[in-house]
């Protein structure tokens, strides 16, 4: 469970992993209403603690001409209407130093993609707003290595981290997951989750679109319950095929229910 107090994080004495989901992109108000309030209907049922995802912009895009985002600012504001309406945490993705203070303005987590979670600059500026801090971990890293992201942040006067694993490079066009990192993460003293969605990629596909395999996403899931993750990463869409951004490994929004159901029983059997 997060060892640390986070705003609005319903559910913290059920025992269960929480869970971080909603969309990979803000694409409108509508829409991303609608999944925050099917998401918050399910985990309130289940007693799952619930911190709802969204990027506000895109950056890391195979193409030039990928959907990047509707406009920061409009899309930071409808974080904040979806924390406050449905009184639940919300998470979203920094890019550069100068991002930190601006998003830390509307959400409650900021995430350091996997790509930048060497880069210094931006885990000190992270850091310092005091808002917790997600670091997912790069594709090209042991776990090991993760500490010294750790040490960053902490040493910058900020002890509310998490780790985030999203599977290792394996080949040019697959990822693999390696769960002995998940504890040696812990052991760095953060709560640590499984990103079941981004760690089924097969980048580097050569029409320019990652692809990816979602039938495998309960597969991920359950595998890091039985190894003690302390939470999950999900992104989930009404629509996956017609998604403006990483359709091709987001779960459909329809069957996150049934594989929660599934996970809170695993939870239960190896606490």
């Amino acid at each position: 469970m997060i060892n640390f107090p986070l705003d609005n994080l319903k559910h913290q004495e059920s025992g269960n992993f929480f869970l971080m989901a909603g969309p990979c992109a803000i694409e409108g108000e509508d829409i991303a209403m609608r999944i925050a309030e099917k998401i918050v209907t399910i985990t309130d049922k289940l007693e799952i603690p619930f911190i709802f995802k969204g990027s506000y912009r895109k950056a890391n895009r195979s193409k030039g001409g990928s959907f990047t985002g509707i406009g920061d600012e409009k899309a930071l504001k409808i974080l904040e209407k979806i924390g406050k309406t449905f009184q639940v945490p919300t998470v979203t993705d920094i890019h550069e130093s100068a991002e930190a203070a601006m998003a830390a303005a509307y959400v409650d987590v900021l995430q350091i993609p996997a790509f930048l979670c060497r880069q210094t600059d931006l885990l000190i500026a992270a850091a310092k707003t005091g808002k917790v801090v997600n670091v997912k971990k790069g594709q090209f890293l042991s776990a090991g290595s993760m500490k010294f992201a750790v040490e960053k942040i902490v040493e910058s006067g900020n002890n509310r981290v998490m780790l985030t694993d999203r599977g290792n490079t394996f080949g040019y066009q697959d990822l693999i997951v390696d769960y002995r990192g998940l504890p040696e993460m812990q052991s760095f003293g953060v709560p640590v989750i499984m990103d079941c969605t981004h760690s089924l990629q097969q980048p580097n596909q050569s029409s320019g679109v990652t692809g990816g395999k979602p039938e495998l996403i309960e597969t991920i899931a359950k595998a890091a319950i039985a190894v003690g993750a302390d939470g999950l990463f999900i992104e989930t869409h009404p629509d996956p095929a017609n998604a403006k951004s990483d359709g091709a490994n987001m779960l459909h929004l329809d069957l996150l229910e049934d594989l929660l159901v599934k996970l809170v029983r695993i939870r239960k059997a190896v606490i």
